[in-house]
């Protein structure tokens, strides 16, 4: 476990008790936005997707200090997870949660009166899945609002190529937009690029990054029930499917991704990879019809032509490994110990982990996800640049990058993820709840599988 853990409330706690959603957005006019002054001043909140991790953000943006904040507007395509979240978030922030019945918005348009109910210089908290988030993100900069958007932000080449237009036009309006990367925001990781940075341990010639682990989240989905639709199907299991999240290599895997790549102050040129299906139905043959693989291995290259290794699993029954490693000419490095900001991070001498060889631990245990928020809002209230979505938007795609070596069976490159044409669901800015999904199963109740080797510039 991370040593700090009963201390925090994050959005992994949230997401036990809630669950994601999605909701979907379009293009609207807006203002320019208006600077917080520092101190009295109340930031309003708006909410859109009610699931665990935005639940989880709009405590963690109450607990900053720099000024009083609070949600007035919330909005979700489904009215059991906005009530859900609703009632949780009140019960743990009380008048804090500031949201009456005519200010909780469901459908698909929902997200549009969310943010219509607050003032140029507000926030929104963006937490759907992320094929919805260069929709969302639109709406907001023309809306004026600052943005605090989850990971990942792109799922495939054509969004990101959006998004990074987006967030050219985030900065033109001088709005502050952070991105739900927090492992960026850890003192101890913080402290650890710093002192990797100054030599501590030699240049890096490996990294190593691991989660394997039992079945989480919606990462796999037997076939759907007559009393749903199939678009609320797959909404509601975003996790398996690859045009709402980018499956489970994206949206599991991205912190590790993120956080090495900052090691090494640098992202891969190109990613081969492998990995499977094992289990493809349940033990009374029931099938699994999701998109996702149980395994992925991956290998990045960066341009000095130094490694990344990267293992995913998800597995019952198997050992869990979530933890992240780097390795130099003089030594080694452990950054994450458990989980995505897993404390304490440590160097050794050599390339054990030895206590014998112990050069440093880190000490700090503050909130990763606390301390991104404070600095978000500082930036707000003060009136200074902040914007981290050509980050978010690198990490996404390198994770991606990963991604679709695996299911193609292919070398991918960094120029070849960002231009590569399939977008996974084009048209979401003109979704409506009778739209017809963005895949579709065939007869058996199956949706189409990554086919390695057979589709080489295509991941489905």
């Amino acid at each position: 476990m991370l040593s700090n853990e009963k201390q925090l409330t994050t959005r992994r706690q949230f997401l036990k008790a809630t669950g994601g959603v999605v909701a979907i957005s379009a293009l609207a006019g807006g203002e320019l936005p208006l600077v917080h002054a520092a101190g009295e001043e109340t930031i309003q909140l708006a909410l859109v997707g009610c699931g665990g991790r935005g639940s989880g953000a709009v405590m963690d943006a109450l607990s900053t200090t720099g000024g009083p904040v609070k949600l007035v507007a919330m909005a979700d395509a489904y009215t059991d997870r906005l009530q859900s979240s609703h009632g949780h978030l009140r019960e743990a922030a009380g008048d804090r949660i500031d949201v009456p019945e005519e200010r909780r918005f469901v459908g698909f348009d929902a997200y549009k009166k969310a943010m219509d109910a607050l003032k140029p210089g507000d926030v929104v908290i963006l937490a759907t899945p992320p094929a919805f988030r260069w929709v969302h993100f639109q709406y907001a900069i023309d809306k004026g609002l600052n943005v605090f958007m989850e990971k990942p932000v792109t799922v495939d080449g054509p969004t990101s190529k959006r998004m990074l237009k987006l967030a050219e036009a985030a900065k033109a309006k001088n709005l502050k937009v952070g991105v739900g990367l927090m492992s960026r925001h850890s003192r101890a990781l913080q402290e650890l690029h710093q002192r990797i940075g100054n030599g501590e341990i030699g240049d890096i010639v490996m990294m190593r990054g691991y989660r394997m682990q039992g079945l989480i989240g919606y990462f796999e989905s037997l076939p759907k029930p007559a009393d749903i639709s199939e678009l609320d199907y797959q909404n509601r299991r975003f996790h398996s499917f690859l045009w709402a999240s980018g499956g489970a290599f994206s949206d599991f895997y991205i912190h590790l991704i993120d956080h090495l790549c900052w090691m090494k102050n640098a992202w891969p040129t190109q990613a081969q990879g492998t990995g499977g299906r094992h289990y493809s139905q349940t033990a009374d043959g029931t099938p699994y019809v999701d998109q996702n693989f149980d395994t992925y291995t991956v290998e990045y290259t960066f341009p000095d032509g130094s490694k990344f290794f990267f293992d995913g699993r998800c597995m019952n029954g198997t050992e869990t490994r979530y933890s992240s490693y780097i390795h130099g000419t003089k030594g080694m490095a452990i950054a994450s110990r458990f989980g995505d900001i897993g404390t304490p991070s440590a160097i050794y001498r050599g390339q054990k982990e030895d206590m014998a060889n112990l050069l440093w631990r880190s000490r700090d245990t503050s909130n990763p996800y606390r301390n991104e928020w404070n600095v978000l809002m500082a930036a707000i209230r003060d009136g200074k640049p902040h914007n981290e979505v050509e980050r978010g938007v690198q990490a996404s795609l390198v994770t991606s990058m990963g991604r679709m070596a695996v299911h193609t069976g292919q070398p991918i490159s960094y120029e070849e993820m960002l231009n590569c044409e399939h977008e996974f669901a084009p048209g979401l800015d003109r979704l409506t709840k009778n739209s017809p999904a963005p895949v579709q199963a065939d007869a058996k109740g199956n949706y189409p599988k990554p086919q390695p080797g057979l589709k080489g510039k295509r991941e489905y």
